[in-house]
């Protein structure tokens, strides 16, 4: 039987309950190699876990954190049986609805294989997700129109919250693919390159503004506003400064400011 494919979440920041840590990142996960998956309390998940079979192939998910994404491998090693942690109650997972009689929460043993040579994280899945075309960008153009299609179908980016995702074999062996090329650095950082480019044009073209000597109908720099405003003087067609510009002059919008 072939394997099949699936996605499970862990937090990988410290977070304390019933003073006890449950964070456990892919730092924790290489270092222990197997795991038990126990603290599930969602019946579609605990499911799920209680469908998987030894060797099916897991992606190990960053949740609850600043970058969350897909951070390495796993495999099933081990299937479904009972939680034993929701009968103790010094566990963070502690459950007093359930018993060892009637166990009502399971969960499975996960063994790591290796890291994704490239993080991928939710928000590039989320870009091409939510993207109106099906092309992929120029950094991934190797997944294709099919790889678009599949990952705008992932429970991941369509539900979200639920910590134990069925995977579909396509998919799986495209986030594989993923992790392995990467290739998205590339596009993100040309993006900001050129919107720092953008930016300092902007910048550079309020500045030229700025620093133009007066001239009716343009912007006076402070200085000259503060120079006039000491010598005005009083003609016959109204009041105006030395430099015969209008005590008043009407200012010209930046570039700048007719791009934010």
């Amino acid at each position: 039987m072939s394997p099949k494919h699936w996605l499970m979440k862990a937090e990988p920041d410290s977070r304390i309950v019933k003073g006890k840590d449950v964070k456990f990142s892919v730092d924790d996960f290489e270092s222990i190699k197997t795991t038990s998956w126990e603290g599930v309390r969602n019946a579609e998940a605990r499911n799920i876990m209680k469908s998987m079979s030894v060797g099916d192939k897991v992606l190990f998910y960053h949740s609850n954190c600043k970058t969350p994404g897909i951070a390495a491998i796993a495999e099933v090693s081990k299937e479904a049986y009972p939680d034993y942690t929701a009968w103790d109650p010094d566990h963070p997972y502690f459950d007093e609805k359930t018993d060892k009689s009637k166990p009502k929460w399971y969960m499975v043993d996960v063994t790591f294989e290796s890291r994704l040579a490239h993080f991928i994280p939710l928000s590039l899945l989320k870009s091409v997700a939510g993207s109106s075309k099906n092309d992929p960008d120029e950094g991934l153009s190797y997944i294709g129109n099919q790889g678009v299609k599949a990952i705008k179908t992932m429970p991941l980016v369509t539900r979200g919250r639920l910590s134990v995702q069925h995977v579909d074999a396509e998919t799986y062996d495209l986030l594989v693919q993923l992790g392995e090329r990467g290739g998205w650095e590339d596009v993100s950082s040309a993006k900001k390159k050129g919107k720092k480019r953008a930016t300092a044009e902007d910048e550079g073209h309020g500045a030229i503004e700025e620093t133009r000597t007066s001239q009716p109908g343009t912007a006076l720099i402070p200085e000259q506003k503060r120079a006039a405003k000491k010598r005005k003087v009083v003609d016959n067609s109204g009041t105006k400064d030395e430099t015969g510009v209008d005590e008043k002059p009407k200012l010209r919008r930046s570039i700048r400011a007719k791009r934010r």
